[in-house]
């Protein structure tokens, strides 16, 4: 089974929604994880608001990318440019992917201003997981 780690910063917020719509397009075909080059915790936003589009990411956990050395992954999603920047060599045959997505968590204003973002970046992550689960596994799904 085809294995894909998706990296962020924390793995708390565009990370953990990457994973989220990742697995529910992959419909169990191909194994996800995600991890970041610290841990935060997942962001109770990105939970409240993914459950809102559907997607029930409120048993993930925030990993850090050192428990993951040893699996052979077949693809390496980078979701922000920090994490593409500063993390660790990671030896491997993997496909890498970068896309800057924009970050909600970082959004310091009122409710409506927080959701707008969060609703926002939601969207781009699925939009962008929908197609890489086309492109790379349309035989497979």
């Amino acid at each position: 089974m085809k294995k894909i780690l998706v990296l962020c910063t924390g793995n708390s917020c565009r990370s953990q929604i990457a994973e989220g719509w990742l697995r529910h397009f992959a419909n169990g075909k191909f194994e996800v994880f995600s991890a970041g080059i610290e841990t935060h915790g997942v962001n109770p936003n990105a939970i409240f608001y993914m459950k809102e589009a559907g997607i029930d990411i409120s048993k993930h956990t925030s990993n850090h990318i050192n428990e993951y050395m040893n699996i052979q992954f077949d693809f390496i999603i980078t979701v922000c440019d920090h994490a593409k920047e500063h993390c660790p060599y990671i030896p491997s045959k993997a496909i890498r992917i970068h896309y800057n997505f924009s970050d909600p968590s970082k959004i310091k204003g009122n409710e409506e201003e927080m959701a707008i973002a969060f609703r926002k970046t939601i969207v781009e992550i699925k939009e962008f997981s929908e197609k890489f689960v086309k492109e790379h596994f349309n035989n497979e799904i």
